[in-house]
C-alpha cells in the first residue's frame, strides 16, 4: 500500500507528511459541510443525524475544558476539538496501510509546538511583565535549570505521540513480515502474492483494532487532558480564586 502511495503522489516529501496535508485538507471540508448544515437547521427543531452526533462532540469537548480549566478559557474547546481529530483520525489511517503522519517526527512536533505557545501565551496573558520572573525563581543561580525545564511539556508531547505511533507501525511491520514469510513457507505451492497474504488477515485485525484504534484514542484523550492541565496551570492561583467566589 504505500508502494501505491508513493507513485501516485510522487512529490519530495515524505509519505506521512502528504497525508497529514490530505487529512487536513478533510477535516476542513468536514468543518466547512457542518457549517452549511448549521446555517440550513433550523433553531427550533431538535438536531438529527451528523448535525446532533457533532453537537454532542462539542458539547462533551467543551464541559472537558471547563471542568479542567475553569471559565477563563471560552473559546479553547474550539483547539481541543481540532487536535483530538487530527490525532486520532492519524492513527486510524494506519488501518488502510497507508503512512500514519504521526510517524514522521515533524508532525507530533508541530502539534506539540502549538501547545507549547499556548502555554507561554498563557502565561503572558495573566502575568504580563512577571512572566520572566519564573526563570529566576528562587534565585537567578536556577536560570539554566529553569530554561531547559522550560522545554519539559514540549518533548513530552511531542515524544509520546510519535514514540506511540512509530512503535505500533514497527511491530505490525514485523509482524506482516513474519506472517508473510511464514504462509510463503507453509502455502508454497501457491503463487507468491495470494501464499504471502494468506495468513496476516487473520491476525492482524487485532493488532491493528489495538495499536490504531484502542491506541489512538488513549493518545488523544492523553494528549488532550496534557494540553489542558499545561495551558490551565499558567493561570495564576488569584484569578481561579477570584473565579471560584464569583461562581459561588
Amino acid at each position: 500500500m504505500q508502494e501505491i502511495f508513493n507513485h501516485f503522489f510522487d512529490f519530495d516529501l515524505p509519505g506521512e507528511v502528504i497525508m497529514s496535508l490530505i487529512l487536513i485538507g478533510v477535516l476542513i471540508i468536514f468543518c466547512f459541510v457542518i457549517f452549511i448544515l448549521v446555517k440550513r437547521a433550523d433553531p427550533l427543531e431538535k438536531p438529527k443525524g451528523l448535525l446532533a452526533l457533532v453537537e454532542i462532540g462539542v458539547d462533551k469537548v467543551d464541559g472537558l475544558v471547563e471542568d479542567n480549566m475553569g471559565k477563563g478559557f471560552p473559546n479553547f474547546g474550539a483547539y481541543v476539538c481540532a487536535i483530538a481529530l487530527f490525532i486520532f483520525f492519524s492513527f486510524i489511517i494506519g488501518i488502510t496501510g497507508l503512512p500514519s503522519p504521526l510517524g514522521y517526527l515533524g508532525v507530533p512536533l508541530s502539534l506539540a509546538l502549538c501547545t507549547f505557545v499556548m502555554i507561554h501565551a498563557t502565561s503572558v496573558k495573566y502575568t504580563k511583565w512577571k512572566y520572566f520572573k519564573r526563570y529566576v525563581d528562587p534565585i537567578p543561580v536556577f536560570l539554566p535549570v529553569n530554561l531547559l525545564g522550560m522545554w519539559a511539556p514540549l518533548l513530552s508531547l511531542t515524544l509520546r505521540l510519535f514514540g506511540n505511533a512509530f512503535a505500533g507501525w514497527v511491530l505490525l511491520s514485523i509482524v506482516y513480515w513474519s506472517l508473510g514469510s511464514l504462509s510463503n513457507l507453509i502455502f508454497a505451492n501457491l503463487p507468491a502474492g495470494p501464499g504471502s497474504i494468506f495468513i496476516a488477515p487473520l491476525v492482524t485485525p487485532v493488532l491493528h483494532a489495538y495499536f490504531d484504534v484502542f491506541s489512538g484514542a488513549i493518545q488523544t484523550l492523553v494528549f488532550m487532558f496534557l494540553t489542558m492541565l499545561f495551558v490551565a496551570q499558567e493561570k495564576p492561583e488569584e484569578d481561579k480564586v477570584e473565579e471560584q467566589l464569583a461562581l459561588a
